[in-house]
C-alpha cells in the first residue's frame, strides 16, 4: 500500500511524531487507541543496526495493533542507512523512514539528522540508495533548513520526490532553532501549493491543541498533522483532535483517569524494560500527564524519587 493510499483510510490523519525516548511501543499503543492514526519508532541509528546491537532491534518491535507503523532510521553513510533500511524492512513495517530533521548536537556532529541539510545533494543521493535497497515505501522527516539564511525546503521536498520518497514530514524550524522559537508553517504550505508536488506532505510543529491541529491543516492545505511534543504524557490530545474534527469536543481527563492511565503506562513498561527502567523513564512523562492539574507539584517532587511502581501507586492515590 502506498502512503497516499494509506492516508486516504482516514479522513484526518494525525502522526504520533517519533522521539527518541518517548514513542516506545507502550506509548505508541496508548497513544492508538487514544486516536493517533499512524506511529513511528523512535529514531535508529542505522550504525548500530548494521552492527546489530540488540537494543536497536528491540527498538523495531511492534505489534498489529499499531499499525499503520513506521520505523524511522538516521545515519549519515549510505552503506550505513541502506543495511539499516534492509533490517528494518525484514521486520514488515508498513513504511521506513529516514530522520534527516534531528537537530542535537550528537547526531548531527556524526553527519546525520539535521546535518544532511548543509549538503542537499548528499541527502538526495542517500535518500535515493534507501529508496532502491527497499520494498516498502520511504519517507522523510526533515526541517526548512539549516539556519534562517537558507531554508531550501521546497527545493527538497521537489528533489527527494524525483528519487523516490512517498511522503514528507516537514518540521517548521530550522536546525538552528532547535525546538525555540515558533514553527513556520508558511513555508510547509509552500511545500504543499507547489504543483510539482504530488506526495503527501505532512505538517509538524507547535501542534500544541486539537484547535491548533485542525486550524494549521486547514490554512496551509497539509495532508496530515503530527503531534509531537504536546503528545508527550498526553495521549487525550488525538482523541481532542478528532472529536472536534466531529464537532463534538472532549472534557479534559479526571485526576483519577490520569493516574489510571499512568499506572498502566508504567506497568506495562515494566513488563518490557524492567521495573527500574521503567520507573525512571516516566519521570519525563509526569508533567505531561498532570499539566494543568491543581497542587500537583508536593506528588511530582515525591515521584521523582521513587523507585519502584507501588511507591508511586502510592503517591499518586495517596
Amino acid at each position: 500500500m502506498t502512503i497516499k493510499e494509506l492516508l486516504a483510510r482516514f479522513d484526518f490523519p494525525v502522526y504520533l511524531a517519533p522521539m527518541e525516548g518517548v514513542t516506545d511501543g507502550t506509548f505508541r499503543r496508548i497513544c492508538k487507541e487514544y486516536g493517533a492514526d499512524i506511529v513511528v519508532s523512535e529514531f535508529i541509528s542505522s550504525d548500530a543496526l548494521s552492527r546489530e546491537v540488540e537494543k536497536s532491534f528491540r527498538k523495531m518491535a511492534f505489534t498489529d495493533a499499531e499499525r499503520p507503523f513506521g520505523v524511522q532510521i538516521f545515519g549519515g553513510t549510505e552503506e550505513a542507512l541502506t543495511a539499516a533500511a534492509r533490517l528494518a524492512a525484514a521486520q514488515t513495517p508498513d513504511f521506513i523512514d529516514i530522520n534527516w530533521g534531528c537537530p542535537v548536537k550528537k547526531i548531527v556532529s556524526k553527519g546525520a539528522g539535521a546535518a544532511i541539510l548543509q549538503d542537499i545533494p548528499k541527502m538526495v543521493r542517500l535518500t535515493e540508495a534507501v529508496v532502491k535497497a527497499v520494498d516498502l515505501p520511504v519517507t522523510v522527516k526533515t526541517r526548512l533548513g539549516w539556519e534562517s539564511a537558507d531554508k531550501p525546503i521546497v527545493e527538497i521536498a521537489e528533489r527527494l520526490q524525483d528519487v523516490g520518497i512517498q511522503a514528507i514530514a516537514i518540521h517548521g524550524r530550522t536546525r538552528a532553532q532547535q525546538y525555540g522559537g515558533e514553527a513556520d508553517w508558511s513555508l510547509i504550505g509552500a511545500v504543499k501549493a507547489n504543483p510539482r508536488m504530488t506526495i503527501p506532505v505532512i505538517g509538524n510543529g507547535d501542534i500544541n491543541t486539537a484547535e491548533r491541529a485542525l486550524a494549521y491543516r486547514e490554512r496551509y492545505g497539509v495532508d496530515a498533522v503530527m503531534v509531537g511534543r504536546a503528545a508527550i504524557g498526553n495521549p487525550w490530545i488525538f482523541q481532542q483532535i478528532k472529536a472536534l474534527r466531529n464537532g463534538t469536543p472532549c472534557p479534559e481527563p479526571t485526576y483519577d483517569e490520569r493516574v489510571d492511565l499512568v499506572m498502566r503506562h508504567l506497568r506495562e513498561n515494566v513488563h518490557d524494560k524492567g521495573e527500574r527502567v521503567a520507573v525512571l523513564e516516566m519521570r519525563t512523562m509526569y508533567s505531561g500527564y498532570f499539566r494543568g492539574v491543581f497542587n500537583f507539584k508536593p506528588r511530582k517532587i515525591k515521584l521523582m524519587s521513587a523507585t519502584t511502581v507501588a511507591e508511586c501507586e502510592e503517591i499518586l492515590r495517596g
